[in-house]
């Protein structure tokens, strides 16, 4: 019997060392060492590397699992839209113009539902699949229905490879007609494009995922005096929050001011209250 009894240690791969440093940026050896204090939980690792302050980049690289489209469609009325992910096996087909139209196709028919695309067009589906030759499935799909005055939009990046859509809101109807009005639709889309946030606000962010957050930040200042500790803590919470909070990211194109400050400014051009209602973002492969 060795030092550890009857407990037996996972065994740590070659590829469990290359996902974690493809995560997180660190060293190979840095990541083992990790995995190994881990037990082999690839979770608990990279929080052990955040907590050693040793994590380049800390969220997960949006890396594609699977080959496909992202594809938005919007009824004439302008009051409804959806936003879907279609993979299949190959690049090759992704870009095949029968399986580009077939998505687009299932984009119209997610305007009219709001439950799992892939029950509804099952049996498209695997029509589509006998005439291509490869696996395809519907992976994920969100319905709008606009909720008030205001305006619903969408934003297909190029290549079909990201999507967003979004929900802004205002009191007046006639400001849904003003340019000024479109232009900061567009221009939120592309921020959330580019921005990547996973909430709107910090009253979303779910209370496990900040104690998470506070305990590592407290791990990460353990050597400071404790009457500052806290303090430094809620700072960092706070930039937490700048990152993955739509309305508290600075908007992409002046990034000194937060997305909330500019629904403000731009209200106020268009004697309005504006507000962002809801968002959603797609990435192929996420």
């Amino acid at each position: 019997m060795n030092g550890y009894g009857n407990c037996a240690m996972a065994e740590i791969t070659a590829p469990m060392v290359k996902k974690l440093r493809e995560a997180t940026n660190v060293g190979m050896m840095e990541c083992k060492r990790a995995l190994v204090e881990a037990d082999g939980d690839m979770e608990k690792a990279t929080k052990i590397l955040r907590e050693r302050g040793v994590v380049i980049a800390s969220k997960r690289a949006s890396r594609a699992a699977n080959q496909g489209l992202i594809a938005s469609a919007m009824l004439e009325d302008g009051k409804t839209a959806s936003l879907i992910e279609v993979n299949c096996e190959t690049d090759f087909v992704a870009r095949n113009e029968t399986f580009k139209a077939f998505v687009d196709q299932l984009a119209r028919k997610a305007c009219e539902t709001d439950g799992n695309l892939a029950n509804e067009v099952k049996e498209e589906v695997t029509a589509k699949i006998a005439e291509i030759g490869e696996n395809i499935v519907a992976r994920r799909n969100a319905r709008y229905v606009l909720q008030g005055p205001g305006m619903i939009t969408s934003y297909i990046h190029l290549g079909n490879k990201l999507g967003v859509l979004v929900e802004v809101g205002c009191e007046k109807g006639e400001t849904v007609k003003n340019d000024i009005f479109k232009e900061l639709t567009k221009d939120i889309t592309l921020h959330i494009a580019a921005c990547s946030p996973q909430y709107l606000t910090p009253d979303e962010v779910p209370p496990e995922e900040i104690d998470s957050e506070r305990e590592i930040y407290a791990k990460q200042v353990k050597n400071k005096p404790a009457q500052v500790i806290d303090k430094i803590v809620d700072g960092k919470l706070k930039k937490f929050f700048a990152e993955v909070c739509l309305l508290e990211q600075g908007f992409v194109k002046e990034l000194k001011q937060k997305v909330s400050a500019l629904l403000d400014v731009k209200g106020k051009e268009l004697g309005d209250k504006l507000n962002i209602r809801r968002f959603v973002r797609y990435q192929l492969g996420e």
